[in-house]
């Protein structure tokens, strides 16, 4: 599994790019970031399945943390 990251500049560049693969009994992420203190980097994480659903669980969580205080109440309009 992999795609294209958030935030695409003016220019049509991917802000930041995520990739995932199977990796024996776990799986393998890089996130690659273009420009961290003037250098892209790439963050490799190996995970076991019971860090990697840890790890998902917690993004999830995080995004809809981030989606609750975006949208605060049902009426607001989008």
């Amino acid at each position: 599994m992999s795609g294209p990251g958030g935030g695409r500049s003016s220019t049509g560049e991917r802000g930041w790019s995520l990739s995932a693969r199977a990796e024996g009994d776990g799986v393998r992420l890089e996130l690659g970031l273009p420009d961290v203190g003037g250098q892209p980097v790439t963050a490799v994480l190996s995970l076991d399945r019971t860090e990697a659903r840890a790890f998902a669980r917690a993004l999830l969580a995080a995004a809809g943390d981030a989606t609750e205080r975006t949208f605060t109440s049902a009426t607001d309009d989008v």
